[in-house]
């Protein structure tokens, strides 16, 4: 009969841990990334008497908690930075003890000197661009985004335009024109108007070109590149070919003092051209160069598979960095050492380290927050039951206790 005084004390203890780990879990049910855990109860050792065939247990042990890393839902957030994880893995963080740990969490932020980091200030790990170039074929380390510096500008050296020259169009006298113009860039970033007349020829389906810059940005007039376009009886482009040199015009004595430019106007994209002639309205659909002037960083994001995007003055986008991924093939041997991060144990796999999306690593998805896993109806019902328990093991003490009085007063 005193046995059972133990036994219910194991049991509120028992009850107790496990009420503990309920709260815990409510009080993080709108953690980003936060993982419940579930209970475990065991009993203890019986005794057994007689022959075996009766046996009375001690008791229960105290529970054993064990991280449920299953899917939380993905919400859509507002910050820039923030990465949700869809499947397996883990984003790696270096702590400022120089101590890996593995995270679901996914607010992220950037510093005054560009390093990536968690909310709580630890260094996200990665591969960030060196020299111009990204490789994720390297060993990890921080990522650092180009804050405060400006990108250098880029000359243009070719420019197309998607358009359209009306074959109803006559050769006059006055033959019929059609004039267009980009913008262009020198190589230090300044403006230069290129621009592109084009006169019905006399010619069957034939335009003559030229193309010029203005005399005002050079210290010297630029002898237009002239030439014929000549289209077959269905409106497609014949000459230039698309193996023949491309249009191209050779600008020198900027006034700014930038290098010379060599402008090729490109025909055709890939086999395609780009010039039609259609009896419709000569017009321009569509243009592009490949130069941009001098630009500062305006921000950064994160797009999905973990890349981060900085975004430039001039609207220009570079990829500046890649996001790391653990897999553990045993996640819930993993230790939670607080700030939604984990460390290995000593019954934990070693991290297989790669990009998102490989080797049965999850994704990530920028822009966005996984949920918390923590499920308030379940909770709510476990804690529920947990008093009960408890309830009733008191009961268990408080009649155990009534016993021993009925017993200790037998020797009156």
């Amino acid at each position: 009969m005193f046995t059972s005084f133990s036994t219910a004390l194991s049991a509120l203890g028992a009850h107790s841990t496990a009420v503990d780990v309920v709260a815990n879990n409510l009080a993080n049910l709108n953690t980003a990334g936060f993982k419940a855990s579930a209970l475990s109860f065991f009993d203890l050792v019986s005794e057994s008497f007689g022959q075996g065939d009766t046996q009375i247990g001690f008791g229960v042990a105290r529970p054993v908690t064990m991280r449920q890393f299953t899917q939380g839902a993905i919400q859509a957030s507002n910050g820039p930075l923030d990465a949700a994880i869809q499947g397996d893995g883990f984003l790696i963080v270096r702590t400022q003890a120089d101590g890996l740990l593995y995270t679901r969490g996914g607010r992220l932020t950037v510093d005054r000197d560009g390093n990536l980091l968690t909310g709580k200030g630890e260094q996200i790990q990665g591969w960030a661009e060196r020299d111009g170039v990204l490789s994720a074929s390297g060993p990890i380390g921080p990522i650092v985004v180009p804050v405060g510096t400006i990108r250098p500008p880029r000359a243009t050296t070719s420019f197309s335009f998607d358009m359209n020259l009306n074959a109803a169009a006559t050769a006059g006298p006055p033959p019929d024109t059609f004039t267009t113009s980009i913008q262009v860039y020198d190589s230090l970033g300044t403006p230069v108007v290129a621009t592109i007349n084009l006169t019905k020829s006399t010619t069957a389906n034939s335009w003559d070109y030229s193309i010029s810059v203005p005399d005002g940005d050079v210290t010297a007039p630029v002898t237009p590149v002239t030439g014929t376009l000549t289209f077959d009886a269905n409106g497609k482009l014949t000459a230039p070919s698309v193996t023949d040199p491309q249009p191209t015009l050779p600008v020198t004595g900027l006034i700014t003092g930038a290098d010379p430019m060599n402008l090729t106007w490109n025909l055709y994209a890939g086999a395609t051209p780009r010039v039609t002639q259609f009896a419709a309205t000569s017009a321009v659909a569509a243009n592009s160069q490949d130069g941009n002037p001098a630009s500062q960083l305006t921000q950064v994001r994160l797009a999905d598979g973990g890349k981060v995007v900085a975004i430039y003055s001039n609207g220009q986008q570079q990829v500046v960095g890649q996001l790391a991924m653990a897999s553990i093939r045993n996640p819930e041997s993993l230790v939670a050492v607080g700030d939604n991060n984990f460390q290995l144990s000593a019954r934990s796999a070693l991290p297989a380290i790669g990009e998102p999306n490989t080797g049965s690593r999850g994704s990530v998805l920028g822009g966005a927050l996984e949920s918390s896993t923590v499920d308030i109806a379940r909770e709510f019902t476990n804690l529920i039951v947990l008093q009960r328990g408890y309830q009733a093991n008191t009961r268990v003490v408080t009649t155990v206790d009534e016993m021993s009085q009925e017993t200790i007063n037998l020797k009156r």
